[in-house]
């Protein structure tokens, strides 16, 4: 019995003891992390305040970047200028007159406004005067034309020449305005694949000044040119293809490389949704002898024959028959639809619906191809004509005479 009783009381002090230790180190452990919490909070407390009142400074680097086409923008940019068309428009007067204080004549009067803008750029100083090669379709029917300098200034500008067969134009204006003067290129040394960059105002004179780069896409291009508006094609301009970014408003601007010269004056842009990057620049070996030459007459004066001229394919084939009584194998050539009274045409033979097919040996199927071996020639030179005239085939020898194109 003393045995149990000893038994059963140590068990109960064991039982006592244990709770008790637990009890302590439980205790221990919560003071434990109650100093800890103590010590870490304010630290991390401390740390926020610091990086807020010590931020940590991010080093900005400043580079100047300077390519082969940055030093050829810098050379060319301030000779390129913006071109502002203005034009009188016809207003009527109002129909209540004096009635509303105003005048009450019937007669109208005329208002200028800005009919459009493009670009230009200054290539020669001389005389007191700073003259500017543009496109003849950003001048045409100006009754003012003002030039938007690189400083935004804007100043009067005069028309010195247009030629509308090669869509250039000259203006001037006082010399001590054009701070910088370009320098033209030899266009027939452009390779396919040469970085060139254009410069211009596209879309106006808010977007005054812009570049953008590209390549030669080709060299030997043409385009057919729609000169009188009647929807057919009357000659084929020789351009340059670049796809330099070329818009409305870049007409007349410079095509450049890298060197900073001249080697093209921007002119058209094929605008549809499906076609990008081809734009055309007139080569600046065209421009060259077309400016010197608006420079001393204001016109460009080229050999004429004194006829206007019809396209054997748009004939009827009951006319080509009939009237022209042509053989049934000839298929193309150019009809004469008039021909002018003591004309090169007349004085050489050549009458009222005779067909050319052939001139100094070059076969001739259009007005296009005729007019590119006419404008070839000089006035005065002489030229063989083969034309059927009444359904037989004649030889003529024209000797050309000028005419002043406009």
């Amino acid at each position: 019995m003393g045995y149990y009783d000893d038994t059963e009381h140590g068990r109960r002090q064991q039982k006592k003891g244990s709770k008790v230790g637990y009890f302590f180190t439980g205790l221990i452990g919560v003071i434990v992390g109650a100093l800890l919490v103590w010590l870490i909070v304010p630290s991390i407390l401390n740390t926020g305040s610091n990086n807020t009142t010590n931020p940590v400074k991010t080093e900005q680097l400043s580079t100047e970047v300077t390519t082969d086409v940055t030093k050829a923008v810098d050379k060319t940019k301030d000779a390129v200028v913006g071109i502002t068309n203005i034009q009188k428009r016809q207003t009527a007067n109002d129909i209540f007159g004096g009635a509303f204080g105003g005048s009450t004549d019937n007669r109208d009067s005329s208002t200028t406004e800005e009919s459009g803008s493009g670009s230009g750029v200054i290539y020669k100083k001389a005389n007191g005067k700073a003259y500017i090669v543009t496109n003849n379709h950003v001048v045409e029917d100006a009754d003012r034309l003002e030039v938007t300098l690189p400083n935004n200034k804007k100043v009067e500008a005069k028309l010195v020449g247009t030629d509308q067969w090669t869509d250039l134009a000259v203006i001037s204006m006082d010399e001590k305005y054009a701070t910088t003067v370009a320098k033209f290129g030899d266009s027939d040394k452009l390779k396919q694949g040469e970085t060139v960059i254009a410069i211009g105002n596209p879309l106006g004179l808010d977007l005054y000044g812009s570049v953008t780069t590209g390549v030669i896409s080709g060299t030997e291009r043409t385009v057919p040119m729609d000169i009188n508006g009647d929807g057919n094609a009357d000659w084929n301009a020789e351009v340059l293809q670049t796809d330099a970014a070329i818009n409305p408003g870049n007409s007349g601007g410079a095509l450049i490389n890298l060197a900073g010269q001249v080697i093209g004056i921007n002119s058209m842009k094929i605008s549809q949704s499906t076609v990008e990057g081809l734009g055309f620049s007139i080569p600046s070996n065209t421009v060259i002898p077309i400016i010197s030459e608006l420079e001393a007459k204001g016109k460009v004066q080229r050999p004429a024959m004194g006829v206007s001229l019809i396209d054997l394919t748009e004939v009827p084939a009951f006319y080509q028959k009939e009237t022209l009584k042509l053989p049934e194998d000839v298929t193309e050539g150019v009809v004469m639809a008039q021909v002018e009274n003591g004309s090169a045409a007349e004085k050489a033979g050549i009458k009222q619906y005779d067909v050319i097919v052939e001139m100094d040996g070059q076969k001739v199927g259009s007005s296009v191809e005729l007019r590119k071996i006419l404008y070839s020639k000089k006035v005065g030179d002489s030229v063989t004509v083969k034309a059927y005239q009444d359904g037989k085939l004649v030889t003529k020898t024209m000797k050309l005479t000028s005419t002043i194109s406009k």
